[in-house]
């Protein structure tokens, strides 16, 4: 398949905010691709590349060549210059790689150049993502939307399960199967202001664990190996070595645990989260980390137990998954839980958790399987504060004391009918001259253009945000405005596809 096809779409996706029109335009284009081509496609319709890292950076598309007029290239040969640009390393590699990038652009026409972009700096904004991929699949192929779902869930991808939707139908796609050793999609919390409206969502008797301020860890073992994923399905098991003992110690023959880790001070209470964030750094160069005094000691805290020696859990309700992961699992390394229809009991559990220096809780459904990769009723998270995950689109230099250092940034939630972000307010609260200094250098590295003033970034970098309510806005596109927003923390853990969307936010906002 021409990379101009794929061009086409992705001009047609972020010119609709119809779902329906987004899966027809995903389904038509799937119908028509070659074996050999569906994952490249299904992957830069996405909004991906397949290449985890390339090393091509913003200042490599800042002066690019002048577009090809006629298209030539296929998506099978960007996808192999991709590739080869990943593999460039060691002396001369940097020259090596513009002088490809410089190639591999001038062979495209000006919407396969504005594609390419998009890819390689996160921000192609058609606003196809996952979720509007497999309904793609589902309809393109004929098999079930949730046989896609979840297969999906079990793969830990959407490629592998597009090429079999669509060489080999449904007995393909129920052919996914949870494999120990391979990470899964996790399963994801809703939100509710309190414990009571929680409660009623996920339906009593539930089950409260304390939400800690650390980051997943999806811990897979199989004998003496271990490997450690993240909620991005990530490896860091190196990084982690701490978890490995952990997960050996139990003396099964295999089992995958989901949970959190967290570095936690001499009393137990949590250290900062960067802290936490540091020792599971992802990136590739990073060496291995070893149990040194001078390094912060990581704790896995689990909470669910999706397979032990053999036989699969995902099916099961939470409750028989809760009742094994007690057997299997010593106290210290389970989250603090109460079981209760109480909603008296259950609002103090809450107060004690917060007291301690957590989170809040994830009150769940004790019928529920483990629904892989969705939020739904099942689980809900209770905060004692109003946070969302919102996009940094711009920053302000700062003045008096904040001279020289980026400061007020301009917050976005996401808009997944446009691909595009919404934003809905600035700050320039909660940062400590630690955080400034980061963030200033961060911003720069994600710079797009500047004025005088504001610096205008590629939407990457992700921040907690904690804010006091909403109110209606004529000065923001979305009509709504965060009241007293403060910075709680920045998630280099999430991706900005991630982060909260626009309507999460509305569905915030109090009723007249």
């Amino acid at each position: 398949m021409l990379l101009s096809d794929l061009a086409v779409a992705s001009s047609a996706l972020g010119s609709t905010a119809s779902r329906l029109a987004k899966r027809q335009i995903l389904a038509e284009l799937l119908a028509r691709t070659e074996p050999d081509d569906i994952e490249i496609v299904v992957a830069y319709l996405s909004g991906e590349l397949r290449q985890r890292r390339t090393g091509v950076g913003w200042a490599s598309l800042a002066d690019l060549p002048a577009p090809a007029e006629v298209p030539s290239l296929t998506v099978h040969e960007v996808d192999a210059r991709f590739e080869q640009l990943s593999r460039l390393s060691g002396p001369g590699s940097a020259t090596a790689r513009t002088a490809a990038v410089r190639e591999l652009f001038a062979g495209c026409t000006p919407a396969e150049q504005r594609l390419l972009r998009g890819l390689v700096s996160g921000d192609l904004r058609q606003g196809a993502l996952d979720a509007a991929m497999l309904d793609a699949v589902a309809s393109a192929s004929g098999v079930p939307l949730a046989a896609v779902r979840r297969a999906a869930m079990l793969r830990g991808a959407t490629g592998p399960v597009a090429v079999a939707a669509l060489t080999g139908g449904a007995p393909a796609v129920e052919a996914f199967r949870l494999t120990v050793g391979r990470p899964i999609r996790p399963m994801l919390a809703a939100s509710a202001p309190d414990v009571t409206q929680a409660m009623t969502k996920s339906g009593t008797p539930a089950a409260l664990d304390v939400k800690l301020d650390g980051i997943r860890i999806q811990v897979h073992q199989s004998g003496d190996e271990v490997r450690i994923f993240t909620r991005s399905l990530d490896e860091i098991t190196s990084r982690l070595p701490e978890v490995c003992a952990v997960a050996r110690s139990l003396g099964r023959s295999a089992l995958i645990l989901d949970g959190e880790a967290m570095t936690v001070d001499d009393a137990g209470r949590p250290r900062p989260f960067q802290e936490t964030a540091s020792r599971a750094a992802t990136d590739a160069g990073a060496p291995a980390a070893k149990e040194t005094p001078d390094l912060p000691h990581i704790t896995p805290y689990f909470f669910d137990l999706l397979h032990l020696d053999g036989v699969d859990l995902i099916d099961r309700p939470l409750a028989e998954r809760l009742e094994l992961l007690d057997a299997v699992v010593p106290a210290a390394h389970r989250i603090d839980r109460l079981t209760t229809d109480d909603r008296s009991a259950a609002a103090a559990f809450f107060a004690e958790a917060v007291a301690s220096g957590q989170e809040g809780v994830v009150v769940k459904a004790l019928a529920a399987p483990y629904d892989a990769g969705r939020r739904g009723a099942a689980w809900v998270k209770v905060k004692p504060r109003h946070t969302l995950d919102l996009v940094v689109l711009a920053v302000e230099w700062g003045s008096g004391r904040r001279q020289g250092w980026l400061s007020n940034i301009h917050l976005g939630a996401r808009d997944p009918d446009t691909g595009g972000f919404v934003m809905l307010g600035k700050t320039f609260k909660g940062m400590t001259d630690e955080m400034l200094a980061w963030q200033t250098g961060r911003f720069l590295e994600l710079e797009e253009s500047r004025t005088a003033h504001v610096v205008r970034l590629r939407p990457q970098q992700v921040v907690e945000i904690a804010f006091d309510g909403l109110q209606k806005s004529t000065r923001y596109a979305g009509g709504l405005a965060l009241r007293f927003a403060r910075v709680v923390r920045y998630r280099e853990d999430k991706a900005a596809a991630e982060a909260d969307t626009i309507a999460t936010v509305r569905s915030l906002m109090p009723a007249d």
